[in-house]
């Protein structure tokens, strides 16, 4: 948290003394761009082998817990579909509350002209093409050309391959891409120790030529972007009644703690103790608590593809980029996908690793998020209470279809 807070200090400083300073002096301007790039650049480099490292060894992590029962099975076939709607609804969702509640013309304008070296990464392909595409000839050349869906597609192939070896060979592929995973952080921890600079000097040039239309685009942004999220913590309360049948009411008076928790800890795993306190004081037993809960913490991240997308869609509208239905397809698939790899890491850290790749497939420019990831502080209160009522939520129902949830306040 003294990162992110940092972070957002420099976000603050930078767009201050880029607009009190405007086009003064362009030398400093032009050298507050070249280190900010330089430090995209290197966050940049770290996703390809990052997303691949993620997904395998999130793929056999939900292999292995899969092989211990239906129960578990159940389990992630349910966060599965959940992770599916979530990503659908943002597809839905997002564009229609940006044609609601649209952000003025003044601020876009300013923020294009700010965020105007910022391109689009390539042009999405007719849906035949698309389709074509999605096996890969060559993975290499996928991987260097960032086609990220047919990577993913590729990547999660080989996965469950290699969840089908015998267990002293699936072993040492996992722990091969477990090390490459963690050295990939390391490095990303490296770039973001120095994130402060990056984001001050990218800051001070989006401020310079945005003015302080740059302060609107990103309240808008935070409001939107949250109230996708929203939906998943309300979702949450119609799983109770329709998968759990029980009384909504008592159920979020059971997970006021854990919400209360996630809003001043920001951590799924920290609220652990509270949501298996929680979901038995709303009557699901410990079978489903000591099986469930930990996998959810583990595996599951409901607001992850929403949220994810949502950023994703909210940079295109920003920089005037029509998203169409093959380019809203892709990022559904990949922001879907990727949440499974991403669950465990630091907020800062899953901000790039997740969304980056969504951004890359859809064409979208990924510039913008060296400003967004200083501001996630205020949408990850909505992530992390979200998740965590979704997790109780989604307990309650396994406990019912197991015969591990009491009667008690049952809806008729």
């Amino acid at each position: 948290m003294t990162r992110a807070y940092l972070i957002l200090f420099a976000l603050i400083m930078g767009l201050c003394l880029g607009i009190f300073t405007q086009d003064s002096f362009p030398s400093m301007l032009k050298s507050a761009d070249i280190i900010g790039t330089a430090w995209l650049n290197a966050l940049r480099m770290t996703v390809v082998p990052l997303i691949i490292s993620l997904l395998i060894t999130g793929v056999l992590q939900a292999a292995n817990m899969a092989r211990a029962g239906s129960m578990t099975l159940k389990t992630i076939i349910i966060m599965v579909v959940i992770l599916w709607c979530s990503s659908i609804m943002a597809a839905i969702v997002t564009p229609s509350l940006l044609t609601l509640f649209p952000l003025g013309d003044a601020s876009i304008l300013a923020m294009q002209a700010a965020l105007g070296d910022a391109e689009p990464i390539g042009e999405v392909p007719p849906f035949s093409a698309f389709l074509q595409a999605l096996i890969p000839t060559n993975v290499i050349s996928s991987a260097s050309n960032d086609e990220i869906l047919p990577l993913i597609i590729f990547t999660l192939l080989f996965a469950f391959a290699v969840s089908r070896l015998e267990k002293k060979q699936r072993n040492t592929i996992a722990d091969f891409f477990a090390a490459l995973s963690e050295a990939m952080l390391i490095m990303i921890n490296w770039v973001l120790n120095i994130a402060p600079i990056g984001v001050f000097a990218l800051a001070m040039t989006v401020g310079a030529k945005a003015g302080a239309a740059a302060f609107a685009a990103l309240i808008h942004y935070v409001l939107i972007v949250t109230a996708v999220g929203a939906i998943i913590w309300i979702a949450a309360f119609f799983l109770v009644v329709f998968g759990a049948r029980k009384n909504p009411i008592i159920f979020f008076k059971a997970a006021i703690p854990s919400q209360v928790l996630a809003i001043s800890t920001q951590s799924s795993l920290a609220c652990l103790p509270a949501m298996v306190k929680g979901s038995h004081k709303f009557g699901v037993g410990s079978r489903s608590t000591d099986m469930v809960l930990p996998i959810a913490v583990a595996l599951f991240r409901s607001t992850g593809p929403c949220m994810n997308l949502a950023v994703v869609i909210y940079i295109a509208y920003l920089l005037g980029i029509d998203l169409s239905i093959t380019a809203l397809a892709i990022g559904v698939a990949v922001a879907a996908t990727t949440t499974l790899g991403a669950v465990s890491l630091p907020g800062s850290v899953s901000f790039i690793a997740s969304i980056a790749p969504i951004c890359i497939a859809m064409g979208v420019p990924i510039e913008p998020l060296v400003i967004l990831v200083a501001i996630e502080a205020f949408p990850d209160l909505m992530r992390t209470i979200g998740n965590v009522t979704m997790n109780m939520s989604v307990t309650a129902t396994i406990a019912r279809s197991e015969n591990d949830l009491s009667k008690t306040h049952y809806l008729s």
